[in-house]
């Protein structure tokens, strides 16, 4: 019965570094799971949106957006806060542009902006 058990545990162990050794591609890091540590867009990975209106004194910008991958959220209509309030200079209501967005602090922010090419 002491054989049956060590062999079982044995086993339990086996299959379970095979599944994370063929789950991870090469290349990859395991990730911890830290809720105050956000992920950033990986580089060139921009999301395609519509400007639809500029909020200077508040430093935000509301965005008509497809898909962000990197936030797991679907396209949508909503307003972001901007990292640079400079990026608003840029961009008026009904242009077209690129953004990458993380969070930060608990609020959604803008952190790069550019007209779509």
């Amino acid at each position: 019965m002491k054989n049956l058990k060590t062999l079982l545990i044995i086993t339990a162990i086996a299959a379970g570094a095979a599944h994370a050794q063929t789950a991870m591609k090469p290349g990859d890091a395991p990730m911890a799971m830290d809720s105050k540590k956000e992920m950033a867009a990986p580089a060139g990975d921009m999301t395609e949106a519509e400007v639809r209106k500029v909020d200077m004194d508040n430093k935000k910008i509301t965005l008509k957006h497809g898909e962000i991958k990197n936030l797991d959220m679907p396209g949508m209509t909503m307003v972001f806060q901007v990292k640079d309030p400079a990026m608003l200079d840029k961009v008026k209501a009904g242009d077209k542009v690129r953004f990458k967005a993380e969070k930060s602090n608990g609020a959604l922010v803008v952190t790069d902006l550019q007209p779509a090419k």
